[in-house]
């Protein structure tokens, strides 16, 4: 059992566990540069005590070893107070195994569930814990997969639009690494007509287009009213980003990649986007989104959370300068069908601890879960 660090008494992390669901897509999706047809949660619970905290992340199975392997010792024994010191000892105890990509998703898990303990040790919702800067968080919804048909799209975002109320909505393009850029046209132009005039449409390349065709597409998308142009290059492209950025007039967005809070300053220095996002699944966690914001804030930046809606609300709520929260089809099925305490998008915006209920308010439907556990 790792030792308690110095610093006043309070409960103590005893347990850490992991399990992985493997759910399949309700239909094929894709977007600009990957398929997919199954989606992966790895999710952690620690224990203090007989209260439990819960969080998650999206990614590869192998996270879940790396949870159980190398941050459960780190984690068990020190005061679930402590989140940032944990947090930090995380990091440092993966300097070796590479923090980016699956261990900064194993880390981000933890530090949610960290933060839901903490909040529900002390009764209250998660929100109220970290303190509300505004009650309701907006949300867009996400989706419009390259792999829809015109049915299926419009059926999607009339939804959202005319039966939730969400007024502003994200489709894929980029198709095929930007190589079917006439149907991104046509796909987009349907969108519009299946929203009408006054809802928001925003885009999304997951960087498969070249810098000029970027630049190209762009007079097409501000005469569809487009205003979010998220990832039209790479978002490692941070010189791309920023030519783009101004040339175009939509807003060119990025951040989802960001696994440390390094990635954030130097996109930002580079003034490669008019609005940051980050992901509290894959940043390291609550923790690290705060301070994000924090950094984008004090660059004049607003900041958008990536997916995983139902814990980041909270998060997003907490923070001065949050422009809106990615309401994404694939995560927001999932989380509904393994979670109870899930959110209500209608109206375009959540209410986290609305309810009343502690921490993010989210707790684990056993039965439907271990239909799709699968470690």
């Amino acid at each position: 059992m790792a030792a308690v660090p110095p610093g006043g008494p309070g409960p103590l992390v005893d347990r850490v566990d992991a399990a992985v669901y493997t759910v399949p897509t309700d239909a094929p999706e894709a977007d600009g540069t990957l398929t997919w047809d199954t989606t992966t949660m790895v999710l952690v619970h620690v224990r203090s005590g007989s209260v439990t905290g819960l969080g998650y992340t999206y990614g590869s199975p192998a996270t879940a070893p790396v949870i159980a392997d190398a941050l459960a010792e780190v984690v068990v024994g020190r005061c679930a107070w402590d989140i940032p010191a944990i947090n930090e000892a995380m990091s440092r105890s993966v300097r070796n195994a590479g923090r980016p990509g699956l261990v900064a998703g194993a880390i981000s898990a933890v530090d949610i569930a960290l933060w839901d303990l903490k909040a529900r040790l002390l009764d209250r919702p998660l929100v109220h814990v970290l303190g509300t800067n505004q009650p309701d968080v907006p949300v867009y919804g996400s989706g419009g997969f390259t792999t829809y048909d015109d049915r299926q799209q419009d059926r999607q975002l009339r939804r959202w639009v005319e039966e939730q109320g969400i007024p502003r909505v994200k489709i894929k393009i980029g198709e095929s690494w930007g190589r079917s850029e006439q149907r991104d046209r046509e796909r987009i132009a349907r969108a519009r007509r299946s929203i009408g005039e006054t809802a928001e449409l925003y885009v999304d390349a997951n960087g498969a287009y070249t810098r000029k065709q970027a630049i190209r597409l762009s007079s097409y998308l501000e005469g569809q009213g487009v205003t979010w142009f998220e990832e039209p290059v790479s978002s490692d492209d941070l010189t791309g980003l920023a030519q783009i950025r101004a040339a175009v007039t939509p807003d060119v967005t990025a951040g989802e990649y960001g696994y440390n809070l390094p990635y954030f300053g130097h996109m930002l220095t580079a003034g490669a986007v008019d609005c940051l996002q980050a992901d509290v699944t894959r940043c390291g966690g609550i923790t690290i989104w705060l301070r994000a914001a924090a950094v984008a804030e004090a660059a004049g930046v607003q900041i958008s959370g990536h997916c995983a809606q139902h814990v980041q609300a909270h998060a997003a709520a907490a923070v001065p300068n949050l422009r809106h929260l990615e309401w994404f089809h694939d995560h927001a099925r999932i989380e509904d069908m393994l979670f109870d305490g899930v959110l209500d998008p209608t109206g375009g915006h959540l209410t986290p601890g609305a309810d009343g209920a502690p921490g993010h308010g989210l707790t684990l439907r056993t039965d439907p879960a271990e239909l799709y556990r699968t470690g």
